[in-house]
């Protein structure tokens, strides 16, 4: 058996709230540099053209963020969380410049990718940063508000972003990131302790190399299959090609790699293995019912694009208040297995009732199907963090954390464009069945104005009707997910803050 490798705390205990305060910050900052452009894609199309490529300003930030994610884990690991958080914010404010300097859609998405960059690496380095900080059972209740802060950016970021559009410039969206990131980093130079220099350790680059191919082919490919390419045109299965044969590779050299960029032997976890499977089908769920319902929103129910957002607002005091009150739950109890088998079966409820959404369905039972999706999605983020975190040696806490946040984004893009997939061809038998053959062609507010009254409500019960079947779907997955969360193995939290005394083993817990 290798020995024993020492859990180094990188924090001292009089600073661990301003830790938290700053831990919390980063995250939010990173999690509203993904949503706070949404609300202001039209205006920057009228500003610098490139309407054919505004997707990606968007798409490029969550292809950054799902590759950095390891790699910011596992050199968090190797050189403290200290010089990742720090490195992080540098590169998400360069992007930040950079975008708001932009001069065509080309150099916009450039710079958003560099955001994602940064905004992934402090996203995976501040959940791992808590695990430094806390006691087992006391990250349960820390992992809960950073949970919280992700639902808040869902709906904050786009109505920030439509207030500073309105009030100044779209360039604002970024120059705003500057002064928070600037206070973030003075506050983390402060609160953390650097890592004192030890060992000489061998970065994985082959690996990082070729698990960051993998990775970008599939979200590539999800995101231009069916819209920009067809799902089999021979150029685009050039992607998931590309992809499988780079996790081939990266497997090989990972089996031989003396710091392996994501250790294999961790998919032998329990922890790891459920927690991240629940998590995976739960982003597939999670974004593909948050994406369709502004839609509903502005062309059904008639709303505002700012009322549409507000209207989120019950998903988000869900997504929030379950959030936080699962991590009091595991701080007080030191139980966390049933939190994710409820909460998913309750999103799996409140997404079969978002299938039964019809052109006169009462706004506020909307609201009330949007509150139970919200509160099922909330503990599952801040749950397998702590339980993964309770079951990995510290010497790999960074980049099992970073598992967590990848597999969610990685299934919610593979949610996003497999239900997409569902909805487009649903949609066009729905309207070919009522004599119009256009499909998505009528689907905006002017056409649909324009349109006798009779014939536009045929036109709004196809378009609800080819919901059905994601909202069907997605409460599918949800309880999938939760038969899975029986399987995770609860091992008790402990009460005793990570540091030189505690020892791990080099290998975690095998699955069970």
């Amino acid at each position: 058996m290798s020995q024993p490798a020492k859990a180094e705390p990188q924090v001292s205990d009089p600073n661990v709230r301003l830790v938290i305060g700053a831990v919390v910050a980063t995250l939010l900052l990173a999690s509203l540099g993904q949503t706070i452009i949404t609300t202001a894609l039209p205006i920057i199309v009228a500003d610098l053209g490139g309407i054919e490529h505004i997707s990606w300003a968007i798409t490029g930030y969550l292809l950054a963020a799902t590759v950095a994610a390891p790699v910011f884990g596992k050199l968090g690991d190797m050189y403290g969380r200290k010089l990742m958080l720090q490195s992080g914010i540098g590169i998400f404010l360069a992007g930040s410049v950079l975008a708001a300097l932009s001069v065509d859609l080309n150099m916009l998405v450039f710079c958003r990718f560099v955001q994602g960059i940064g905004g992934g690496g402090l996203i995976v380095t501040a959940m791992a940063a808590i695990g430094d900080v806390l006691p087992p059972r006391e990250r349960g209740k820390a992992q809960g508000f950073l949970g919280a802060a992700f639902g808040l950016s869902t709906v904050v970021g786009p109505l920030l972003g439509g207030v500073i559009v309105e009030t100044l410039s779209w360039r604002w969206l970024f120059f705003v990131n500057i002064p928070v990131g600037i206070v973030a980093f003075a506050v983390i130079a402060f609160a953390f302790e650097s890592r004192t220099k030890g060992e000489k350790r061998k970065i994985d680059y082959a690996g990082a190399a070729l698990l960051t191919t993998a990775l970008s082919a599939l979200v590539i490919y999800t995101s231009i299959g069916g819209t920009i390419l067809p799902w089999f045109a021979p150029e685009a299965l050039v992607l998931p090609a590309i992809g499988v044969i780079a996790l081939i590779a990266f497997i090989m050299v990972e089996r031989r790699a003396a710091e392996p960029i994501l250790p294999l032997y961790l998919f032998r976890n329990n922890a790891f293995l459920v927690s991240n499977a629940v998590g995976f089908i739960v982003g597939t769920a999670m974004f593909g019912t948050i994406t369709y319902m502004p839609s509903y929103l502005l062309l059904v129910q008639g709303f505002a694009p700012t009322q549409a957002g507000l209207a989120l607002l019950p998903m988000m005091i869900g997504l929030i208040g379950s959030s936080t009150l699962s991590g009091v739950i595991i701080s007080r109890t030191g139980r966390y297995k049933i939190l994710p088998i409820i909460s998913t079966a309750i999103l799996a409820v409140g997404a079969l009732l978002l299938g039964t959404l019809g052109v006169d369905t009462p706004f506020q039972l909307v609201m009330f199907y949007m509150l139970l999706v919200g509160l099922g999605i909330g503990p599952v983020m801040s749950v397998g963090v702590t339980a993964i975190q309770n079951a990995v040696p510290h010497t790999v806490l960074g980049v099992a954390t970073a598992s967590a946040q990848m597999f969610r984004q990685i299934g919610g893009s593979l949610g996003v464009a497999a239900l997409g997939a569902i909805f487009a061809n649903r949609l066009a038998f729905e309207t070919a069945a009522i004599g119009h053959a256009e499909g998505t062609a009528g689907f905006n507010a002017a056409t649909l104005a324009a349109m006798p009254a009779p014939e536009q409500l045929d036109m709004l019960q196809a378009y609800t009707s080819a919901l059905h079947p994601i909202y069907w779907v997605a409460a599918a997955a949800a309880a999938v997910a939760s038969l899975i969360g029986w399987f995770l193995v609860e091992i008790p939290l402990s009460d005793r803050k990570p540091g030189p005394e505690i020892e791990t083993e080099a290998e975690p817990q095998a699955a069970e």
